[in-house]
């Protein structure tokens, strides 16, 4: 199902501007987040057919159906939660039967750790914006003859130097296993024996074995750091997959403050460690954010990397004794949940039988 064919569909019954203009932290290049719950046709429902969740490409758009909405609310979700309580002003559609969905009914001790987590999460993606910026990989791939090295004679040397100054080309070599010696191999050369080569190819992701004739004398043993080029390949992978989709404008403003992390993500972690308070002490959800200078001051690069983790911890150790006394629940009241599931679910069908009447 497209998000086209839920729009006619008539099964959309919330739809809201969440992320960062719902809080109130949007700047002229942000993004708009829409979200929404919608309730399968009836059909669709009780076959095989059913959709739990429609989303554009990008995830800007996204409407949860009623079942997994409340499954997500149960536990404890931050960005399923907050919908329950959003402003006014960035609620686009809501149906009535939709107001009978309380926040109340779903706030739980459990909100300490769902919001921790999340909070804990943003906190490595910052690290990891940070290790990406300090340590970039060229864009020219090294190959697997970058992780080899030869010793002979007592030396080890990195294979291209040892070629380079014996004048041997690598399609000229031959290599066999050393028995019992982990990525060891013997290695030969004879430019007038067809041997395969160090690697087949520029491409090759591993070396290439040869028959060796047994008249032939290594020239030494090669050793190939099989792990380190594994570790390489991965890291090579993950840096230009993130080139290729990052947010531009984002990555310029973490440039442009010089702390070298993502400042969004910090940001985000003291906006929900900040949310998980006041669900302790208030027992609701602030989406607007009160807090809003000072997150965007952390978004601003206003704070050094180190000194934000510091906070973050003692909030974190905050919460502990907050929710150790606060009178929420344990946990969500399931049996009411679950009962309010099936009863919406009723109600909207019945409503929409008898509209087709």
């Amino acid at each position: 199902m497209t998000i086209e064919e839920l729009k006619k569909s008539g099964s959309i019954i919330f739809e809201c501007i969440s992320g960062s203009r719902a809080y109130g932290l949007d700047t002229p290049s942000s993004d708009t987040d829409i979200r929404g719950v919608f309730i399968l046709p009836k059909q669709h429902f009780y076959s095989l057919d059913y959709i739990g969740q429609v989303n554009n490409e990008s995830n800007d758009i996204v409407y949860y159906e009623l079942r997994k909405f409340i499954e997500l609310c149960s536990k404890n979700n931050p960005n399923i939660l907050e919908l329950l309580n959003v402003p006014e002003e960035c609620i686009l559609y809501k149906h009535e039967i939709f107001n009978e969905i309380r926040l109340q009914l779903f706030l739980s001790k459990q909100c300490e750790k769902s919001f921790a987590n999340y909070a804990y999460a943003q906190i490595k993606k910052a690290r990891g914006l940070e290790k990406k910026i300090v340590n970039p990989v060229e864009k020219e791939r090294k190959s697997v003859l970058d992780f080899c090295f030869v010793y002979n004679q007592g030396r080890s040397l990195p294979l291209n130097i040892f070629l380079e100054k014996n004048n041997i080309q690598q399609e000229h070599c031959g290599i066999s296993n050393i028995a019992h010696l982990k990525d060891c191999h013997n290695l030969y050369h004879n430019p007038n024996i067809p041997f395969k080569g160090i690697i087949k190819s520029d491409k090759a992701n591993d070396i290439a074995l040869s028959s060796i004739p047994k008249e032939e004398t290594p020239i030494g043993m090669l050793f190939f750091n099989k792990d380190g080029y594994s570790s390489y390949c991965k890291k090579y992978k993950e840096y230009w997959d993130w080139v290729g989709k990052r947010n531009e404008e984002r990555y310029k403003t973490t440039v442009s403050h010089g702390k070298n992390y993502d400042s969004k993500n910090m940001m985000h972690t003291f906006r929900l460690l900040h949310m998980a308070k006041e669900i302790a002490s208030e027992h609701t959800i602030h989406v607007k954010r009160p807090d809003r200078e000072f997150l965007l001051d952390i978004k601003h690069g206003k704070y050094e990397y180190d000194e934000l983790v510091g906070w973050a911890e003692n909030l974190k150790r905050d919460l502990e004794n907050q929710y150790v006394e606060s009178i929420l629940p344990i946990r969500p009241q399931i049996n009411a949940i679950n009962d309010l599931l099936c009863a919406l679910r009723e109600k909207f069908y019945l409503e929409n039988l008898g509209a087709r009447h």
